[in-house]
C-alpha cells in the first residue's frame, strides 16, 4: 500500500508540473508547439494543428521519466 501512495503523489505532481507548463507554455523558450515538424493550416475561419514534433518529443520524455520512476519503485 504504501507504493501506491507514492506513485499517487509523484503522478500528483507529474500533473501539478504538466498544468504549469500548460498555462506558460507559450513563453517556453524550447519553441515547443513551433518545431519544424508540427503541422498548421490555416484557413478563412478554420484552424488545423496536429503537433506531431513536440509529441514525439514529449513521449519520449515522459517514457524515460516513468522508466526511472519504475526502476526506483521496485528496488
Amino acid at each position: 500500500m504504501n507504493e501506491v501512495g507514492k506513485l499517487l503523489l509523484f503522478l500528483g505532481f507529474l500533473f501539478i508540473l504538466l498544468g504549469f507548463l500548460l498555462i506558460f507554455f507559450e513563453k517556453l523558450p524550447f519553441g515547443l508547439g513551433r518545431l519544424p515538424g508540427d503541422i498548421a493550416i490555416k484557413r478563412d475561419g478554420f484552424t488545423f494543428y496536429f503537433p506531431v514534433a513536440t509529441s514525439l518529443i514529449l513521449s519520449v520524455i515522459l517514457s524515460l521519466l516513468l522508466t526511472l520512476l519504475f526502476t526506483l519503485l521496485k528496488k
